[in-house]
């Protein structure tokens, strides 16, 4: 045989093995991945930017493929708090809440970590609106749910937001527990300092 064909055949099915590669590796992601992962992705990556309408319609967009979509609802719920829409946080946490209940299984590790996330975040909107009485309410259904969950941030997280020594919800649960046992002039429900520190959970 020619060298030359040889040489240019060797290289043909050399590309077409890449090509059929990447096309196998592509559908294979496709038909693996859950429906609505990919946009809740997409809405995470926005979430992370602070651009909030664009996680809102990538996480509106994976409740259309997949209505009641764990990551999209608490996702959704997160964005609205984030960019003070505060009723419609609110009215998210609770439905993911319930919805949650309703549904989850007993060995659902992942379903009960996000009951226990979601619970917290609902908690902090009420802790940030002054509702304190609920967000000690959230926190102990938190803690009760699913603690290490919602422990707090790892030492990578602390490091990276320069928080050594982060709000934790169990530390904010002790805390409004002491304080709302005190009598109502006594009480300083709010420490600025610490609040700012708490972070959304999203499993």
């Amino acid at each position: 045989m020619n060298r030359e064909i040889l040489r240019r055949y060797v290289f043909l099915m050399g590309a077409a093995t890449v090509v059929m590669f990447a096309v196998w590796a592509f559908t294979r992601q496709a038909v693996e991945t859950p429906l609505g992962d990919y946009e809740v992705r997409q809405g995470d990556i926005f979430l992370s930017d602070e651009k909030y309408d664009g996680a809102l319609e990538r996480f509106t967009a994976a409740l259309v493929i997949m209505p009641d979509h764990r990551g999209a609802l608490m996702g959704r719920g997160i964005a609205y708090m984030q960019s003070g829409r505060i009723a419609e946080a609110e009215a998210e946490f609770t439905y993911l809440i319930g919805f949650l209940i309703k549904s989850l299984e007993p060995d659902d590790l992942t379903g009960i970590g996000t009951l226990a996330s979601a619970y917290t975040n609902r908690g902090i909107l009420y802790d940030r609106t002054g509702r304190y009485q609920k967000a000690l309410g959230d926190y102990i259904d938190a803690l009760k749910t699913d603690a290490e969950t919602v422990e707090g941030p790892g030492l990578i997280a602390r490091v990276l937001y320069a928080t050594p020594n982060p709000a934790t919800v169990r530390k904010r649960a002790i805390y409004l527990q002491k304080q709302l046992a005190l009598p109502p002039e006594k009480r300083f429900l709010r420490l600025p300092e610490k609040d700012d520190d708490q972070r959304m959970y999203k499993p």
